[in-house]
């Protein structure tokens, strides 16, 4: 919840949120920054654990049914995308963000905190090593996915990127969180 603190009140105007899930960062935005939030997800029994905060957000909140890799909105609509915690489970990561910056206006903002590859090579060892199971355990998690290079490789510049290892299990909490925008064609 701390990771989700330091992000989610970076959002503003126009919000997707990528993987909204029960909804835990809809308490965490900023009603006098967000003029209207749509949170994407596959899973539709999670939303109904979002309700409450729903009810006390401030602005209005429409939830989709899908995936990131085909998001159902048009092109450069979106001033911002938030996700935290959702790139490491989505299957095609590439067109996934591919997607995102194409809802995402030329101007807009992708906000992120994600685990990922860690930078000590003892723990990336572990973590590429226990990523095979872990996957299957966890949803379809991986643990050593590499979010900096993801995301530029997808077409966005980073404009401002922290990372540390957060309290917990090594292989898992290693965490990269900051804002992308998307790069000049």
């Amino acid at each position: 919840m701390k990771q989700r603190k330091k992000v989610v009140p970076m959002a503003e105007g126009l919000v997707l949120e990528i993987g909204i899930g029960s909804g835990l960062n809809i308490p965490f935005y900023s009603s006098d920054r967000v003029r209207r939030l749509w949170g994407l997800d596959p899973s539709r029994e999670l939303w109904a654990m979002a309700e409450k905060s729903v009810e006390t957000a401030g602005f209005d909140v429409q939830f989709i049914q899908g995936s990131a890799e085909k998001i159902p909105l048009d092109d450069a609509s979106m001033d911002t995308i938030l996700v935290t915690y959702a790139l490491c489970t989505i299957p095609n990561i590439l067109p996934a963000l591919g997607e995102m910056r194409r809802v995402l206006k030329p101007r807009g903002k992708l906000i992120f905190c994600e685990h990922g590859s860690a930078p000590d090579q003892g723990v990336l060892r572990w973590q590429k090593r226990i990523n095979p199971l872990w996957k299957m355990v966890s949803g379809g998690c991986h643990l050593d996915r590499p979010i900096p290079s993801l995301i530029e490789r997808s077409g966005f510049r980073i404009e401002m990127i922290e990372s540390m290892y957060i309290p917990g299990w090594k292989p898992a909490s290693f965490n990269y969180w900051g804002s992308a925008t998307p790069s000049p064609p």
